[in-house]
């Protein structure tokens, strides 16, 4: 399988995030991921709408950047974790939790992260397929 390099992603991507909390309450949001170049990497800008099981639907968005390395940083500058360029495991310690992650790029353009959360604070499976619409305009 060909590694991923960081100009595989700009662009715009159809998101579908499946969320399942330990007690079984489920959650989903659909939307889009939008990669952007900026002068550090690439800005990714998640939109969508999320419902969560009992609630109304609400808008949600997150922001990461993404850099050359394929590594992955929160919007307030704290690291978050290194995307493995063929697919694979990663991990993540959030004091008091351990994230576990997956990729999964076997069927490129579409393809997907699946995170395990378990700690005291949180316990959830999340999984989000992304599936390519196109290159930004102008």
């Amino acid at each position: 399988m060909k590694a991923r390099v960081l100009d595989d992603f700009e662009g715009r991507w159809r998101m579908t995030r499946r969320i399942v909390q330990g007690d079984g309450t489920r959650a989903g949001l659909t939307g889009e991921a939008v990669w952007r170049r900026v002068e550090e990497g690439l800005l990714c800008e998640e939109a969508g709408e999320l419902c969560v099981e009992g609630q109304p639907p609400m808008q949600a968005q997150r922001r990461y950047m993404w850099r050359d390395d394929l590594s992955v940083w929160f919007d307030d500058g704290r690291f978050f974790h290194i995307v493995p360029a063929r697919g694979g495991p990663c991990a993540h310690w959030c004091d008091p939790d351990q994230y576990d992650g997956q990729y999964d790029f076997s069927r490129w353009p579409e393809w997907r992260c699946i995170w395990q959360v378990r700690g005291p604070r949180k316990d959830y499976r999340m999984v989000t397929d992304y599936g390519w619409i196109g290159p930004l305009k102008g």
